[in-house]
């Protein structure tokens, strides 16, 4: 069996896309150019009022990268409509492309579902209004799709952590050698050190760090939404001590605080449960305070929802901090034991991210409790928790759903430089940091180990990044 191209029969379109690439380029550089020198400008505008091109460069430039911009999509589309009919006839490229199929499925379904009804769908229908905010969801949710069928073993073309002879540091579109009925032919991105296929670990990959980076966030903002709503809203001695509190853990380099809490002496007190402990309660707190300053004029509505909530969450609570054979078990319906090296990662970067948030929900909370809408909850006699949660925090979604999404790809950088310096999952886990680690150690003569995980980290908080400047868009004009 002969080795694989990276276009194979499609070649024909690399041409084609080396001179939309370059005149996109070249477009970009020319637009760049024109607004330093056209910087205060009034734009030409026509007799109806319109803004012509005629005498315009900025715009005129402006036209030829959006133009050059949907010429190279329309070939990067072409790629994938010949790789989902080709298939590795197509090369690397068509070899991958119809191993996502399922994904591009999603995607198409999810896109047009959402056009459809964006107009009653709230922010998230307006976010198809902005072409950065579409191209970052739609980056975000490749990976999110990703994530979910490499999980139901729908794209990876081999065992993430199965070797297989002689395909150590071979490289991409390398045929096996003695591949049996129904084993997939190729390693399509080649083998790494241990002879594991770099692909189905990229892909896999995907899972891991989807997994932790926002639920992790998330907890996060309950620390700090629980704590800065509070400290914003009180005030005095309150306010001072907590933000004393967030300022001295933010003082401390994170790599540092990390070595700290990984450090097999520290993980042997158990300092780490008993964190978990602590910062994993704060969703439990949040969501009843939440439900109680809402209901609680309505004692059975209260007391009805607090037990449908709570109870689970409780149960769920206990299981992430109690674990066998540790400094705390003894919570005898444990229904799932977290490894400790995950545990310590997921404390970790809670710790680190809570105080962030806070200083961002207090600021915003300073600010949204002189507004008159506050006064006159307070007038009706409402309590500060309901004033809190009821009145000051949607109004400051915005800011914070952006925040969210800026903050996901903070962690996601954050849990792949623990992986590659050793620190992050377990050794075993194909999460991206980790890869990279072992891919890097071979970088000066074997690239395509470490350069997929590196690429689909980019590209992931990227999206996130362009999510992030589409949902502020979008938010500014309500």
């Amino acid at each position: 069996m002969e080795a694989l191209t990276w276009t194979g029969s499609a070649a024909f379109l690399n041409p084609i896309l080396m001179v939309t690439v370059g005149l996109l380029a070249i477009t970009v550089a020319a637009w760049v150019v024109t607004s330093l020198f056209t910087a205060g400008a009034r734009p030409v505008t026509g007799a109806d009022g319109t803004i012509t091109l005629a005498g315009n460069p900025t715009a005129m430039v402006g036209m030829g990268v959006r133009l050059s911009f949907l010429a190279t999509a329309a070939v990067l589309l072409a790629y994938i409509l010949l790789g989902l009919a080709m298939g590795t006839n197509a090369g690397i490229i068509g070899g991958m492309t119809q191993q996502f199929t399922p994904v591009w499925i999603a995607l198409v379904a999810m896109f047009a579902l959402s056009i459809v009804f964006k107009r009653k769908l709230g922010l998230y229908g307006k976010l198809f209004d902005s072409p950065i905010g579409m191209i970052g969801f739609g980056i975000v949710m490749f990976w999110v799709f990703t994530a979910i069928f490499a999980a139901m073993d729908m794209i990876a073309t081999h065992d993430a952590l199965s070797q297989v002879s002689g395909m150590k540091n071979k490289v991409p579109g390398t045929p096996l050698r003695s591949a049996e009925d129904g084993d997939y032919h190729w390693y399509l991105l080649g083998g790494d050190n241990l002879a594991r296929d770099v692909f189905s670990r990229m892909v896999k990959g995907s899972t891991e760090v989807l997994k932790y980076a926002p639920l992790a966030t998330l907890f996060a903002f309950m620390v700090g939404i629980t704590l800065g709503l509070p400290a914003g809203y009180y005030g005095g001695r309150l306010d001072t001590f907590l933000s004393f509190l967030a300022n001295l853990i933010l003082a401390f380099p994170v790599i540092l605080l990390f070595y700290l809490l990984v450090t097999p002496e520290i993980v042997d007190t158990g300092l780490p449960q008993y964190m978990a402990v602590v910062l994993f309660s704060f969703p439990l707190i949040f969501c009843a305070v939440l439900l109680h300053s809402r209901f609680k004029t309505q004692p059975s509505k209260n007391m009805t929802y607090l037990a449908i909530v709570l109870v689970p969450l409780f149960l769920l609570y206990m299981s992430l901090i109690n674990s066998a054979d540790s400094k705390i078990d003894f919570w005898p319906l444990d229904f799932f034991d977290i490894p400790g090296g995950v545990l310590v990662v997921f404390v970790s970067v809670v710790f680190v991210n809570s105080p962030t948030v806070f200083r961002i929900v207090r600021g915003l909370a300073l600010d949204i409790k002189t507004r008159d809408y506050v006064a006159a909850a307070q007038t009706r006699g409402e309590s500060t928790w309901y004033i809190m949660l009821w009145e000051i925090l949607p109004n400051v979604r915005g800011p914070l759903i952006v925040d969210f999404c800026l903050r996901i790809g903070y962690t996601i950088i954050l849990l792949g430089t623990l992986g590659f310096f050793g620190l992050g999952l377990p050794p075993e886990s194909p999460d991206w940091g980790s890869t990279i680690n072992d891919g890097r150690k071979l970088l000066s003569i074997y690239l395509h180990p470490a350069l997929p995980p590196a690429f689909a980290l980019m590209s992931l908080v990227l999206g996130l990044n362009l999510l992030a400047d589409g949902l502020r868009e979008e938010s500014l004009k309500d």
